[in-house]
């Protein structure tokens, strides 16, 4: 079984952007998305048994975020990246499994890169995550790098939207068409 403990604190920070950012969205009736709860099993408490500190995950998470906008269902999971590499390590087959067959019953599916020493935030398709998926696949390299990234998808904060993800969604709907 998967462990939490302090790592498990690790994307807070983009959490709480994309939560923001949801409430934003979501109070100019422009999308309703919801965190999906990790469910998990407390192993250890503190001495006031007030606050986690072991679990272990009860079973594999789907994606983070889960929701509608203007009737198109979409997925997504947030990620931080320290480095210009990404290390697809970090993103499970589970996932691409979930996502690949949300996208199949007409849903959009993507991540959400923060870079966290350029203070940058991309969208990233799943089209493009699964060239890079499949390129690790097939015995090239486990990771993509930041000038890899479709630079269209970078997302410019703007009008008190702290990720504007609805940006890089209407990209990504107009290259379906």
């Amino acid at each position: 079984m998967a462990t939490w403990n302090s790592r498990g604190l690790r994307g807070s920070t983009l959490e709480d952007l994309i939560n923001r950012t949801n409430e934003f969205y979501r109070e100019k009736g422009l999308a309703l998305i919801q965190k999906v709860p990790t469910p998990i099993t407390p192993v250890k408490l503190d001495s006031d048994h007030r606050h986690i500190t072991l679990a272990y995950f009860e079973q594999k998470s789907t994606v983070d975020y889960i929701g509608a906008v203007q009737g198109v269902p979409v997925c997504f999971d947030a990620k931080e990246c320290t480095f210009d590499t990404y290390a697809l390590q970090h993103v499970h087959s589970h996932q691409i499994e979930f996502m690949t067959e949300f996208e199949k019953q007409g849903g959009i599916s993507f991540l959400i890169l923060f870079y966290t020493a350029r203070n940058e935030l991309f969208y990233l398709p799943l089209k493009d995550l699964l060239v890079f998926w499949e390129r690790a696949q097939n015995g090239g390299r486990k990771s993509f790098v930041y000038k890899e990234l479709d630079q269209d998808y970078y997302l410019h904060p703007h009008g008190g939207c702290l990720v504007p993800y609805l940006d890089g969604l209407a990209i990504d709907l107009a290259s379906r068409d």
